[in-house]
């Protein structure tokens, strides 16, 4: 990941009357079908277009998020997830379904038909039919073509800026409200896409013969899951979704509704049995923080951050900022393959101005370092150091930059972390593994506080409760109970 200082993805600018009436006649071309809603849609991307982007963002995902390495469970969740596609009302997209290495519980779809769940939500779920409700609401933004739609207002909102006033007098007081308004609009209809998607996957669920009773437990798990992080009322996720709470009372509406099959499909053991051995939590093999310090196992490096930092470790960079949110360290590695290119690429940008380059030798490693300047739209005039160093055949660049107003004070904690760098030696720390879930089936009567007595878990009675989708640790469970544990 190269640091880009300005820049982004705009839209097109304003537009004469003319222009604006001609592309409205050409976009009534555009309609369609909802193939859910058999209504028409106004739509400017066709089901190839939809299928491309959605291949490329696939690929994107695939390269930065990384999908789990378990051939088995990865077929698992896909012939589940092809199973319901092949009944809904786009069978013949080119549907792909992907457990994703990430430790946030979330499930997300890209246009065309391209859906991944997170390992983070799979210990999450205990059953089958709760995965099959997550992919089937997964589905749904696709057969609805949520995404399509979203995109299409979001290209009209943009050819609509600054224009309303012209075809519309009494808009012109609101122009400067417009962007705000136009984000509140999406907002909604994101929430009620999200309606519409649960809806649908607890369609696709029932027809399919699973026991959509399930799809409360995965929205009551996601609720306490955010109640125990101890976010606030409206967590982030919250703002393009229904309330969980919500989502609960009416899926247990949608179920009073429906006639049930007589036996409908759980598969506690079958989900269990795959989900045996997956990786618990944060994998530390993916690069750690520890007395001041991130360690990378994998990639056999460290590096020191400042004191007092917020550090995050992202999948294409670790990331740190000052509390005065004015100075950001960034740690990633180069697309070039060697320290001069590397350079070269970097203080070519438009927008840097290079001071000193030198090439020289940091704890063993072969190294070009530089000072520059450059300008950001939103922060002015940045200065900044930076370092490109070889290390187990890649090229690592570290970047240190604060706004010029605080570069003297951050200088020094810029230069420490940027020479800092350095092999990662530490067999204890190259060593060190993943938490894993493990599956154990009661032999007797118990309650989860003597399970996690007679076999102790690596996380709290509190979060193991949540785990196991249980009220509390004196929740007693049956004998023979297939119950999560987390172990290293």
């Amino acid at each position: 990941m190269s640091l880009r200082f300005s820049g982004g993805i705009t839209g097109p600018g304003r537009r004469s009357v003319v222009a604006f009436v001609t592309g409205l006649i050409a976009l009534a071309a555009g309609c369609a079908i909802n193939p859910v809603t058999g209504a028409r849609q106004l739509t400017l991307i066709s089901e190839q277009q939809e299928i491309q982007m959605g291949r490329e963002y696939a690929a994107e995902v695939q390269q930065t998020m990384r999908l789990v390495d378990d051939p088995e469970l990865q077929a698992y969740v896909s012939r589940l997830g092809r199973q319901l596609a092949a009944a809904s009302e786009r069978p013949n997209l080119p549907w792909s379904f992907s457990v994703v290495d990430d430790p946030t519980p979330n499930a997300f779809a890209l246009p065309g038909g391209f859906v991944f769940v997170t390992r983070g939500l799979m210990a999450l779920m205990g059953t089958e039919a709760q995965l099959v409700t997550v992919l089937g609401h997964e589905i749904g933004h696709v057969t609805a073509r949520h995404h399509v739609s979203q995109m299409t207002r979001s290209q009209l909102a943009q050819l609509g800026l600054g224009i309303g006033s012209v075809l519309m007098p009494n808009m012109e007081s609101l122009t400067s409200l417009a962007g705000a308004g136009v984000q509140l609009a999406l907002l909604s209809n994101s929430r009620d896409a999200e309606r519409q998607a649960d809806e649908l996957g607890f369609r696709y669920a029932l027809e399919n013969g699973f026991d959509v009773r399930e799809m409360a437990l995965v929205f009551e798990s996601l609720q306490r899951v955010s109640q125990s992080a101890g976010g606030s009322a409206v967590p982030a996720w919250l703002m393009t979704h229904p309330d969980p709470g919500d989502r609960i009372v009416t899926v247990e509406r949608r179920v009073a509704a429906t006639r049930l099959p007589p036996s409908p499909r759980i598969g506690a053991q079958a989900y269990l049995d795959q989900i045996d051995g997956l990786v618990y939590g944060v994998n530390p093999r993916d690069g750690f923080m520890e007395n001041g310090v991130f360690l990378h196992p994998d990639l056999k490096f460290r590096v020191p951050f400042p004191s007092g930092w917020q550090v995050q470790n992202l999948s294409e960079a670790v990331i740190a900022a000052n509390s005065q949110q004015n100075a950001v360290l960034q740690v990633t590695i180069a697309a070039e393959k060697t320290i001069d290119a590397a350079s070269q690429s970097f203080l070519g940008q438009t927008g840097i101005q290079s001071g000193t380059v030198e090439r020289s030798t940091v704890n063993g490693l072969s190294t070009v370092q530089a000072t520059f300047t450059a300008q950001s739209e939103s922060s002015g005039t940045l200065q900044g150091q930076v370092a490109f160093i070889s290390h187990g055949g890649a090229v690592y660049q570290v970047l240190g930059y604060a706004t010029q107003a605080a570069y003297a004070g951050n200088q020094a904690a810029l230069r420490s972390t940027v020479r800092g760098f350095a092999p990662l030696t530490d067999s204890r720390a190259l060593n060190v593994q993943p938490a894993v879930l493990r599956i154990v089936r009661t032999t007797a009567a118990t309650t989860l506080e003597q399970f996690q007595q007679r076999n102790p878990s690596t996380i709290s009675l509190g979060e193991l409760a949540i785990l196991n989708q249980l009220a509390s640790g004196s929740a007693v469970v049956p004998a023979g109970t297939m119950l999560k544990r987390v172990t290293n």
